[in-house]
């Protein structure tokens, strides 16, 4: 069973979702479902909460190998640069504590 089955068949399903389709996109959903032996609504929510974890994923995980690992780890070994710019930005005060 894989994640998104495991997460659906465990909690009850109240959130409504909607989306219209073109007649080709809701043709090769319909056959795609039926290879895969889901009902419509089973194949468009597994393939959309795989996406959106891959998605998230994209956003904090990355692979790196040999020399390229050990030159990001000397780069993040190394003292932050000066940033003027950050610096000014930090030092003003935010705009709802202006009073």
């Amino acid at each position: 069973m894989d994640t998104t089955q495991a997460i659906t068949n465990r909690e009850t399903k109240t959130a409504r979702l909607g989306l219209r389709a073109t007649p080709e996109q809701e043709r090769l959903l319909r056959r795609a479902a039926e290879v895969s032996r889901k009902s419509l609504t089973e194949f468009i929510l597994d393939s959309a909460f795989r996406a959106a974890e891959e998605t998230l994923l994209d956003q904090r995980l990355f692979l790196v190998e040999g020399v390229r690992y050990q030159r990001l780890l000397e780069i993040l070994d190394q003292p932050p640069a000066e940033n003027s710019g950050l610096r000014d930005l930090f030092a003003k005060k935010a705009p709802w504590d202006k009073k």
